[in-house]
């Protein structure tokens, strides 16, 4: 697990692509690498990965033709920048939002505007996942934990403040590039709770968690 919040930005090294996937070299700039061991989780631009091998300021992944397939990995090139978080600890600050690592979709940026200070960036939104993006609710883009400002059929925006852009790989963005997408973890559980069906006679679940709760409690509109 991971919280959204991007510790360093790092480089891939180098590309190994083999008929089971690729192996990655990622240079890992700033992140602290004195607790890493093998076997460890590292979100690299969003997706849980793990370190195969490491020293000082380097760390190898194996990345699954499956992967490859349903990220942006299959398009990243030796050079590119990417955002890098290591596994959350229990004295974790809890700074964004809970985040697996594992992407739901990869959607382009439609338009970027100037806002005062800020940036305000438009993204793509797959209808499958539109029932999950909800006004300022948490999203996650290349692992970094943001709030959902604006929704639309759609697209929804994402309002970036300059420190946010300073930290991540945001700085790069432009109209067309395109980014992992992580729905919120907690409204993929609120559904299946909602639409579970019972394994004995294939009705809706009728157990304490309904619709008209969530909306009583104040969850829903």
């Amino acid at each position: 697990m991971f919280t959204g919040i991007i510790e360093a930005v790092g480089t891939i090294q180098a590309i190994n692509i083999t008929g089971q996937g690729a192996r990655l070299v990622i240079s890992s700039g700033l992140l602290d690498m004195s607790d890493v061991k093998l076997g460890d989780s590292i979100a690299t631009n969003g997706i849980c990965l793990t370190v195969v091998a490491f020293d000082s300021s380097t760390y190898s992944v194996d990345v699954s033709n499956e992967t490859l397939t349903r990220t942006g990995f299959v398009d990243y090139q030796t050079g590119q920048s990417v955002n890098l978080e290591k596994a959350m600890l229990p004295t974790t600050r809890f700074g964004g939002h809970m985040v697996s690592g594992h992407v739901d979709a990869v959607v382009a940026i439609s338009s970027i505007e100037h806002n005062g200070n800020s940036i305000e960036y438009w993204l793509e939104m797959p209808s499958d996942l539109a029932p999950y993006i909800a006004e300022k609710g948490s999203i996650t883009i290349d692992g970094t934990s943001l709030t959902v400002n604006s929704v639309t059929d759609n697209q929804f925006r994402l309002t970036i403040v300059p420190h946010t852009t300073a930290q991540t790989i945001i700085a790069h963005y432009k109209v067309g590039t395109k980014v992992n997408l992580e729905v919120d973890l907690i409204a993929r559980y609120i559904e299946r709770l909602l639409t579970k069906k019972d394994a004995s006679t294939g009705d809706n679940y009728s157990g304490g968690v309904t619709h008209d709760l969530l909306a009583r409690s104040g969850f829903m509109k």
